[in-house]
């Protein structure tokens, strides 16, 4: 890709963009709605804490059987995803509430689970929103060189079997974030268009307390007051981090490495074909919005093209916004990607991964 700054089309080409802006807005001003959270995201935030903490406060009363904790390890799991997702990423994004302490706070959900808030307000935040799908600069495309996201990224030979075992590795991203990723991101000298990135004295120490202290109750509490061998908890410690992995990493890929959505690069004077917004529109997929469950548990990120034009929204909102966002981009003729089903969904995220990894016909 050329190094020239990249520019997005003017917004004055559609009127897509402003009629959409000015329907969801009328909507809140029609409602009375805040855009931030409400009773009901408040309540599912104390129910997704709970299941977090009160795992872990379970497991470490040591007063449950090994297949039991095990069981709670699990569903652990389940809450440090149903953290990030319905908690942390809200927050980071100044969507959870209008108090931007409230948000900083909630945003050191990512923290507690291992995550760097810092850094993923940078690489998600920032360069992901910002540069949706664009191979080369959208960090969430190069998670692995075992792992192609796009058809221009570098061929690795594990590549032609990444259909087979891509998923199954989500599993490590929290670990990875854990003792690898953060670190090495801090450590760059260029991260996307950022070129000679230097961080806060404040972030670094950051980064290093809120590690020690993951590791501190993760492992270190653990091996200390619970009677079990290093093996029993290294079983718990993985079956924690790779349920939480697994769904996080699954839920995000399905936002924009689906069939239907686009990997859209600038020319060689940086410019891209379409405004940001119609853009987002190109590189973002929907999907099971019939799926209540699902909903309310990923804090509505199965709204993802909602969240990309609205991302200082509060997620609890989606589902009654997306009913504009797909009439206005219906009348405008603007793509608007979207799979019935969960299982639909991760369907074609194989077939992109299988297609993805097939080697260059000779």
């Amino acid at each position: 890709m050329s190094d020239a700054k990249i520019r997005f089309a003017s917004n004055k080409v559609t009127e897509f963009i402003p009629q959409v802006k000015t329907e969801v807005a009328d909507y809140f001003e029609r409602t009375g709605l805040s855009r931030h959270a409400n009773a009901a995201m408040v309540f599912k935030t104390i129910v997704i804490l709970t299941m977090l903490f009160g795992s872990y406060a379970l497991i470490i009363s040591g007063q449950f059987s090994l297949l039991q904790m095990w069981g709670l390890a699990f569903l652990m799991g389940v809450g440090a995803a149903g953290t990030g997702f319905c908690v942390a990423h809200d927050a980071l994004h100044g969507a959870y509430s209008s108090n931007a302490f409230v948000n900083k706070m909630l945003g050191y959900g990512f923290d507690i689970l291992g995550a760097n808030s810092y850094m993923w307000k940078i690489t998600h935040n920032v360069i992901h929103h910002t540069y949706t799908n664009i191979p080369g600069v959208d960090e969430d495309l190069a998670v692995s060189p075992y792992i192609r996201l796009s058809p221009d990224a570098p061929r690795h030979p594990l590549n032609r079997f990444q259909h087979i075992f891509a998923i199954p590795s989500y599993g490590l991203a929290t670990i990875n974030w854990l003792f690898a990723k953060d670190f090495q991101q801090f450590m760059k000298k260029d991260i996307g268009p950022y070129k000679d990135k230097k961080h806060p004295p404040f972030e670094i120490f950051t980064l290093i307390w809120t590690k020690l202290a993951v590791v501190a109750y993760m492992i270190v509490i653990p091996l200390l007051v619970l009677d079990i061998t290093w093996w029993q908890f290294l079983i718990g410690f993985l079956t924690m981090h790779m349920t939480a992995g697994i769904i996080l990493g699954v839920i995000f890929q399905l936002a924009h490495v689906v069939e239907g959505t686009e990997f859209l690069a600038p020319d060689d004077g940086g410019n891209m074909e379409h405004a940001w917004l119609i853009h987002e529109m190109h590189t973002t997929a929907n999907f099971a919005r019939d799926n209540k469950v699902l909903e309310w548990y990923v804090g509505g990120l199965n709204y993802q093209i909602e969240h990309h034009l609205f991302p200082q929204t509060c997620s609890i909102h989606y589902p009654e916004i997306s009913k504009i966002v797909r009439d206005v981009a219906a009348r405008y003729e603007v793509p608007y990607h979207y799979h019935p089903t969960l299982s639909k969904s991760i369907k074609s995220h194989y077939h992109m991964l299988k297609e993805l990894g097939r080697p260059v016909a000779a």
